[in-house]
């Protein structure tokens, strides 16, 4: 009984059928070296290159990630706390063993 399963549709994949990869990358060198000589107008970024890359750590998986280069560990921390509470012994009492 597969109520709860429920299988994912197929992704949908577009291949081009009809592109000269090689014709378009000259054309993009083409175009970038007159942009450098002035005869053509600055280039717009595109919508897919303005947003690439955006979603990057937006994730709270990947935020944590971040995260957790600034974060100390619970060991540090325990460690930071007992120390600190010996110094403290030791500045109420005067004595260094308990």
């Amino acid at each position: 009984m597969k109520v709860f399963n429920m299988p994912s549709p197929r992704r949908f994949e577009h291949k081009y059928i009809y592109v000269n990869e090689r014709k378009e990358r000259l054309k993009k060198i083409e175009d970038n070296a007159k942009r450098e000589l002035g005869m053509l107008p600055p280039e717009e970024t595109t919508y897919e290159e303005r947003i690439r890359g955006a979603f990057v750590g937006e994730g709270s998986h990947l935020q944590r990630r971040k995260e957790y280069g600034k974060r100390f560990s619970t060991r540090t921390l325990i460690v930071a706390i007992a120390i600190a509470l010996f110094i403290l012994h030791y500045l109420l009492t005067g004595n260094w063993s308990f």
